[in-house]
């Protein structure tokens, strides 16, 4: 990949990036800190920690059209969603920041006639208003619960409420009389055209073609049927409705390890049968698997429903964390014991705890965990799960299904799709699969039946089956690469340790689950001399940088400087060294010369001392 400057999207010139490029370690600390030569340089950012520039464009209109002076919009697809937000705001702020505490609903205004394909898509915003001093805790729970819109889905329906077309469901006019009849308008009105050909790279691979009838009422002006005709050719491009329920299905028929080839989905596509023993468990169904819009929110679903199936309780997070899992178990529920090393140790503390009479609601574990890449004991998880009554959830984003199969040990799996089953950086989603022979399972299921909304965003749907179609052999790839890059890695005097799950003392574990064919994943870790080599090291390394991780190009960044500047000693104490170099590898070739010149320079800078 060509040098990308400070701030521009990775990768470059994509409307939807899912990472922004921060070449030098410097750069890295400057965002951290919020110095402005960073921030104004960024263009985008990653997407539940920096909202997107769409995404707040349509925030700003939404307050001046709707709110008042001073306050600010964040987005969600949902009234529900909206409303956990106000929950969330009226939990942790302080009583006088609770003024202007508002909603607004935005719907399409039947008025305008809008053609069955924009209906279908289900275009709308639940929008929460606040002032300034309540905005940092909606910032929170958008950071957390992965419950905001996506960037398109606010870029297609800002473009709808610029329009007049969305409008606050307050302000819906009185319902059309039953005796009115809505027949099919004029034929010189139906064409195909496209939705969402922003990024870049769409018109040169597959597309969805839509051919949607606009309705229109009979004996309405030349106004109207003009309105609808508009609607069809500006909102109706390139994204037949139709295709969506089939491309969710192919997804959810990848992630259970049936659809392994490359198909081109259309009308009369069929896909492969459900198999009823998928992912090596018995009654596997693919209404089983949850789409989500992204992997945190699947995560933090998961939580949600666990606390409405079972009596709520805290919960126990094994293992050093991604970010914001940690933070969802402490603030969204009772709370929760953290065990950051995830080590025999601690099972045994944990088990004593049990013994002692001490229940937990679930446990909550990474396969490898990220960054340090240690595997926890599935098997005696799922042994003390049984005998004292907690749900276990596992995290399989970074093993990924190719390579180990989880779903045996737990009664939940959750993977964040964005990451290597996308590859292409450019969309955002996430899965939970539910186990069907768990002893929780018709009471995790109830809860979703009656409290799962599907908040996934049609045009995300189409991008994310597209980019998934070759995800298995996009990982035997990345496999090879990753072991290549740690052979260099170990044997060089500089670098001090490399985590990596074949080489951790966790390797039992990981071997436990994984696959005949699988590999050791594309995510690893390593550890310098010094920080000056770690720094010298990291801006002579050739490949994008930035936050994320799965991408089909090498991604590198200071991980703990990114995730854990402000609780760099905190993560110390679990062995997080905060000069730790985070490596998502990706499919180029020649990769293992590519590091060994950045060491070059690393030791031609600071010697091998």
């Amino acid at each position: 990949m060509p040098l990308i400057e400070l701030g521009d999207s990775i990768p470059p010139n994509t409307a939807h990036a899912v990472s922004v490029s921060l070449p030098t370690w410097k750069a890295n600390v400057g965002y951290e800190e919020g110095e402005q030569w960073v921030v104004d340089a960024m263009t985008t950012g990653y997407p539940r920690f920096f909202i997107h520039k769409s995404i707040q464009a349509f925030s700003r209109d939404i307050v001046s059209s709707h709110g008042t002076a001073g306050q600010h919009a964040i987005l969600f697809p949902t009234r529900k969603a909206a409303g956990r937000c106000l929950n969330f705001i009226r939990d942790k702020a302080s009583p006088s920041a609770l003024v202007n505490l508002d909603t607004i609903r935005l719907v399409l205004d039947p008025a305008k006639k809008p053609p069955d394909a924009l209906q279908a898509v289900l275009p709308s915003i639940s929008a929460v208003l606040c002032t300034a001093t309540a905005y940092p805790f909606a910032k929170q729970y958008w950071q957390h619960s992965g419950d905001g819109v996506s960037s398109r889905r606010a870029e297609f329906c800002h473009a709808l409420f610029k329009e007049g077309i969305l409008i606050p469901e307050d302000k819906l006019p009185s319902p059309v009389p039953s005796q009115q009849k809505l027949g099919r308008g004029p034929r010189r009105y139906r064409r195909t055209a496209s939705i969402g050909d922003d990024d870049n790279d769409f018109n040169s691979r597959r597309h969805y073609s839509v051919g949607a009838d606009v309705s229109s009422a009979d004996g309405h002006s030349t106004d109207t049927m003009e309105t609808s005709k508009f609607l069809e050719e500006r909102y109706g491009r390139n994204l037949d409705v139709s295709l969506v329920p089939n491309a969710k299905s192919a997804i959810r028929r990848r992630i259970a390890g049936v659809l392994t080839t490359d198909i081109e989905l259309d009308s009369t596509t069929t896909l492969p049968a459900m198999d009823s023993n998928a992912r090596g468990i018995s009654n596997f169904k693919e209404d089983d698997i949850y789409l989500v819009p992204c992997g945190m929110n699947a995560i933090f679903t998961t939580h949600q429903t666990l606390l409405r199936a079972r009596e709520p309780r805290k919960s126990v997070n094994f293992g050093f964390p991604y970010v914001d899992t940690l933070k969802i178990l402490q603030k969204f529920g009772p709370g929760a014991t953290f065990y950051g090393r995830g080590t025999q140790a601690d099972l045994d503390d944990l088990e004593n705890r049990l013994k002692g009479g001490e229940r937990f609601l679930g446990l909550f574990c990474e396969f490898p965990g990220n960054p340090l890449l240690t595997c926890p004991d599935l098997a005696r998880i799922r042994q003390l799960a049984d005998a004292y009554d907690f749900a276990v959830v596992v995290d399989e984003t970074v093993g990924t299904f190719v390579n180990v199969n989880v779903l045996p040990f737990a009664d939940v799996v959750v993977s964040s799709l964005t990451k290597i089953f996308s590859g292409d950086c450019n969309v955002m989603g996430g899965s939970i699969i539910l186990n069907p022979n768990s002893r929780y399972y018709l009471s995790l299921k109830s809860v979703m039946t009656s409290e799962f909304e599907d908040t996934y965003w049609a045009e995300d749907v189409i991008f994310m089956e597209r980019n998934s179609r070759d995800f298995e052999s996009r990982i035997d790839r990345v496999n090879a690469n990753a072991e290549a890059i740690c052979e260099v890695l170990n044997a060089h005097p500089l670098v001090t340790q490399v985590y990596y799950p074949k080489y951790n003392e966790s390797r039992p574990n990981y071997e436990a689950c994984r696959l005949p064919n699988g590999g050791y994943g594309g995510l690893l870790s390593c550890t310098l001399k010094t920080k000056a080599h770690a720094v010298a090291f990291y801006d002579a390394l050739e490949t994008a940088k930035g936050p994320s991780l799965g991408t089909n190009f090498t991604l590198t960044s200071p991980y703990v400087v990114l995730a854990h500047y402000q609780e760099l000693e905190w993560a110390a104490s679990f062995g997080v060294d905060p000069n730790l170099l985070r490596v998502s590898v990706g499919l180029e070739d020649d990769l293992p010369s590519v590091f060994l010149r950045a060491l070059q320079v690393a030791e031609e800078c600071h010697g091998s001392g």
